[in-house]
């Protein structure tokens, strides 16, 4: 996996000094010459470690180390400084950095603190995942519901869970496909082996390959080193592939001779590797239809669609909301430790007669937010917003703090709006919206809205 460093330091011979050794060492290394043009970097890309000079022109890295912080950025930070300056680097390590090295820098030393600080960094990773892997298979696999279309879903389930078939999940955006697919993972022969997510939507099309298959080293300008795709990070398990309808055609047919053959080959190669991956994949398109029109395979539309789970809308299930709801207001009542003891019923039957566009997950994000807003033992309605209320659903411009936090807001709200006027098709948003699909999906993990 290549590590991508951004060196920060005003003084130029300093910054190519580092890069040059770092590259060396084959990593992928960026330069900025102060705080703030690396916080602009840090907003687009997302970087491994940050290497820090304190003392700069226009944002100081102690400043860029409590923006990194504030981001809740999974990125490691060493802070460069004089031996005079030394309280200070002591400072910053209590401010969250993970190491300091003081200058003039020996270049073996902070060689070898980079190494130590990606190995701690892969430990703290693996064990987030075992312990993410443990949460899913008991709590986040509950599949709420008591309707006869849930029901049939679960039926689907258990029947199709221990196969070794190919599964297509539909349904619209927000009404639970992934969790059907750790569903049926976790309750496979395959569940003690990776359950590995592939969102065909967030990946660019000039990248998708690669992420998927891997590459070989100098296989297209930026290749440094081989890289081992999301295909190999599943092996032996299973590999759900989000919002296929989304994959490039020219990448289709790769995709299906992976399915058939059980094997694959890397970008920049031509020998196949075998692969043994149960595939799991999900749309809120008309296949069928994207298969006419020529946007989407038939082969591959017919490989996929072995067995279909159509997951119903809210509007199918509307008695499973009030089941839904206090499943919500018992998970975010704990997150945010308040006595919260549920839903009034003059709230709940707002709930049960809205018109859910952005269904279970629209609904999730309800209850968070008036959760944070409630003060009493139960939720009422003043604690809904106005789009449930049968109000205006636009966004309303106000201050929320500084500047940059207002712009967020705003930024946020537009967003949303956005979202909910397309009835949460995130293509026609980005199109709206005028930016790529990809930079929406940024911005969508970026500002924390949930679709």
């Amino acid at each position: 996996m290549i590590r991508k460093i951004l060196v920060v330091d005003d003084e130029q011979i300093i910054r190519e000094s580092l890069s040059y050794v770092l590259s060396k060492e084959d990593y992928q290394v960026d330069e900025a010459e102060n705080g703030k043009e690396a916080y602009e970097k840090l907003l687009e890309t997302t970087y491994d470690l940050v290497i820090t000079d304190l003392e700069m022109p226009e944002m100081k890295g102690t400043e860029l180390l409590d923006k990194i912080r504030n981001l809740s950025l999974q990125t490691a930070t060493i802070v460069v400084t004089a031996y005079g300056s030394l309280e200070t680097a002591i400072s910053a390590l209590r401010s969250g950095a993970s190491d300091y090295i003081l200058k003039p820098v020996e270049f073996e030393e902070l060689l070898i603190k980079v190494k130590k600080l990606f190995e701690i960094k892969d430990l703290l990773t693996e064990n987030q995942i075992l312990r993410n892997e443990l949460q899913r298979s008991t709590e986040d696999l509950k599949i709420i519901g008591k309707s006869r279309a849930i029901k049939n879903t679960f039926d689907v389930i258990r029947s199709v869970a221990d196969t070794e078939s190919t599964v297509l999940i539909t349904g619209k955006s927000g009404t639970g496909k992934e969790l059907v697919a750790k569903a049926l993972h976790f309750t496979s022969k395959r569940k003690n082996k990776p359950f590995v997510v592939v969102n065909c939507g967030a990946i660019s099309d000039n990248l998708i390959e690669s992420e998927l298959f891997g590459h070989k080293k100098g296989a297209f300008t930026g290749a440094v080193s081989d890289k081992e795709g999301f295909m190999k990070a599943a092996n032996e398990g299973t590999l759900f592939l989000d919002e296929i309808g989304e994959m490039p055609l020219n990448l289709q047919v790769k995709l299906l001779r992976a399915i058939q053959e059980k094997e694959y080959t890397p970008v920049g190669t031509t020998s196949s590797l075998p692969v043994n991956v149960r595939f799991v994949a999900s749309t809120n398109k008309d296949l069928a239809e994207e298969v006419k029109e020529g946007k989407f395979r038939d082969d591959l539309f017919y490989r996929l669609n072995v067995v279909e789970i159509k997951l119903p809308s809210l509007k199918e299930r509307q008695e499973d909301i009030p089941l839904l709801a206090s499943h919500f207001v018992d998970k975010y009542r704990k997150q945010m430790n308040k006595g919260i003891k549920g839903i009034s019923e003059e709230a709940m039957r707002f709930l049960i007669n809205h018109e859910w566009k952005g269904e279970v997950r629209e609904l999730e994000n309800v209850i968070e937010r008036a959760i944070i807003f409630c003060n009493e033992d139960y939720i009422d309605k003043s604690n809904l917003p106005n789009s449930i209320l049968g109000g205006d659903s636009q966004f309303n411009f106000s201050l929320a703090g500084s500047l940059e936090d207002s712009v967020k807001k705003y930024e946020r709200d537009i967003i949303v709006s956005a979202l909910e006027s397309n009835d949460f098709n995130k293509e026609k948003t980005a199109a709206d919206l005028k930016v790529g699909l990809s930079t929406l999906y940024r911005k969508l993990k970026e500002l924390n809205i949930k679709i």
